[in-house]
């Protein structure tokens, strides 16, 4: 298969390249740098600190969730907001400071045009977030603190995005 990819990219410019891989990714940002498996360790440690933030900030918390859902508690709210706008400010201070990866690599940006299959996965994966009170990120925290029936969920989770990805050609985008 690699060599079909190499093939397929010899064939096109770099520019039609990228365009072909924006339609099918979130992200055409690719390095074309290979580590070795054990540069996945650092990942791993990120992901683990990160779950245990989530835990200690009780962001995980199907109560924590269901007050926000109910109106009830500003508390998901705060944390939500606090992302969006660490969010907003990173992407700035990167486009304006022309950074770079640790690797050296520029990090790009493209556009990307709305439409109402936005909407309608927003309102699914919301209708999804309050009946379960998980959403992607804390599941795997969720499962670590013991909650084992969030494998249910997981495992829907990813029932649903293949189910999103052999109906995509056919959804409105």
């Amino acid at each position: 298969m690699e060599n079909t990819i190499t093939t397929y990219r010899q064939t096109l410019p770099a520019e039609a390249d990228a365009e072909v891989r924006s339609l099918h990714a979130m992200c055409i940002n690719e390095s074309e740098i290979e580590h070795p498996w054990y540069h996945n360790l650092a990942y791993l440690a990120v992901g683990v600190l990160f779950g245990i933030v989530l835990v200690k900030a009780e962001i995980i918390s199907w109560f924590r969730i269901q007050e926000m859902f109910r109106l009830k508690s500003f508390h998901m709210y705060g944390v939500i907001g606090t992302a969006v706008v660490v969010g907003a400010l990173s992407v700035f201070l990167i486009k304006t400071l022309k950074a770079r990866t640790l690797y050296g690599e520029p990090i790009t940006f493209g556009n990307k045009t709305f439409n109402k299959g936005q909407v309608i996965g927003g309102l699914i994966f919301g209708l999804g977030w309050a009946m379960t009170g998980a959403c992607p990120g804390p599941l795997f925290a969720q499962i670590g603190t013991g909650a084992t029936v969030t494998v249910v969920t997981l495992a829907s989770a990813i029932a649903g995005t293949w189910f999103y990805g052999y109906l995509r050609e056919r959804l409105p985008h």
